[in-house]
């Protein structure tokens, strides 16, 4: 093309997002339904982007919102994409700055960043599919498989019986660890499900609980010190998120790995946790805190002070962050995105593996576009 600078491989032509609504076959509730800070959970909101380059490549990513947000994302990418068309794809570091200030007085964390996720995964789905490779190996994998654990069958809504028989399943299936979750109001009904999950899966297989922030710190202390019998991988957000002190009380005074992050929305928030000594385990949340470009700069903060990761949900995208982590990592299973991408990942051996496919290995599904709210196509036009 006449004037292209010869630095410039490619050029994007359109963004194309969606806003797509995920229903949930039955109502999921943890602890901050049981103690009345949220409703049930019936469906998940995703915020996809499309990305179109001249020369006719594709790059497909996701976010998320889980009970709101899920318009404000898509939102917020509707206003700054119209700044990515005749951008050259490959600068995806300085494309994620420059929608950074696009929508600088929103701030640079929270649905703001969180809208521009879906469009720094598809950026990064686009580099890898270029060079024709899985993302992971794009980044430099130090594995081709990571451990996984289930999550999606441990619910407080499900009964013990319930729980048992979904963690048989999820063991039976591949998965190599059972996550549930605690911080029901009643402590000695937390402690009686933990102790049935364990004896009922045995001493060997890896089990993990999660309070999702919903103790104080007294009761978090004591709990803890319940629960350490159990021989856990760790206990999971025992208190308030940003309570970066009092995870390093705990931290300091357990046997049992503290873990959290998952709901930070950016690396500063993470740095913070880092910093003090607050966590053994970090869960960072690529979608939350702003992408793939995000994660990078986190994963290199947490691999200075030698933390083991355990990124949260959207496995679709964590198994290769994972994979390309130098520490030996946790992957989280869930199923319930399975109807939004035709391809499946390959679960075997308590592990979550990588398949040869380039990028992130996803397409849509016909059911992901059925179940489209709201879509708009960016591009010269617009």
């Amino acid at each position: 093309m006449a004037g292209r600078s010869p630095a410039v491989l490619d050029r994007i032509a359109s963004v194309t997002l969606s806003s797509v609504t995920l229903p949930l076959p039955t109502g999921i509730s943890d602890a901050k339904v049981l103690t009345g800070r949220q409703r049930p959970m019936t469906e998940v909101a995703f915020l996809f982007a499309e990305i179109r380059t001249e020369a006719g490549l594709e790059g497909v990513g996701f976010g998320y919102a889980k009970r709101a947000g899920g318009p404000a994302q898509f939102a917020h990418a509707r206003e700054v994409a119209p700044d990515l068309i005749g951008e050259d794809p490959s600068d995806i570091g300085r494309l994620w700055t420059k929608l950074v200030w696009a929508g600088a007085s929103v701030g640079r964390s929270g649905a703001a960043t969180q809208a521009l996720a879906a469009i720094d995964v598809a950026l990064w789905d686009l580099k890898a599919k270029r060079a024709g490779l899985p993302l992971a190996k794009l980044l430099g994998a130090h594995r081709d498989s990571v451990r996984c654990y289930d999550t999606s069958g441990g619910f407080l809504h499900e009964s013990v019986e319930r729980l048992k028989d979904n963690a048989t399943r999820a063991l039976e299936s591949g998965v190599g660890g059972i996550k549930v979750k605690v911080g029901l109001p009643d402590r000695a009904e937390d402690l009686r499900r933990v102790a049935a999950v364990r004896e009922h899966v045995g001493d060997a297989v890896p089990l993990m609980v999660d309070a999702n922030q919903q103790w104080d710190r007294p009761t978090a202390m004591r709990v803890g010190r319940a629960l350490e019998e159990f021989d856990l991988v760790w206990i999971e957000e025992p208190l308030d998120a940003y309570d970066a002190e009092g995870h390093a009380r705990l931290a300091g005074a357990l046997d049992t790995a503290i873990a959290g992050g998952e709901m930070l929305t950016s690396v500063a928030e993470h740095h913070e946790l880092i910093r003090q000594g607050a966590v053994d385990v970090l869960q960072p949340d690529a979608p939350r805190i702003g992408g793939i470009t995000q994660f990078l700069k986190l994963a290199a903060l947490a691999e200075h002070r030698n933390l083991p990761i355990a990124p949260h949900f959207a496995m679709e995208i964590h198994v290769h962050l994972a994979a390309a982590y130098p520490l030996e990592p946790w992957v989280e299973h869930f199923d319930w995105l399975h109807p939004l991408f035709d391809e499946r990942l390959a679960i075997g051996g308590g592990r979550m593996h990588l398949s040869d496919r380039p990028g992130l290995g996803i397409t849509m599904s016909d059911q992901a576009r059925a179940w489209t709210v709201d879509r708009v196509v960016v591009d010269e036009s617009r």
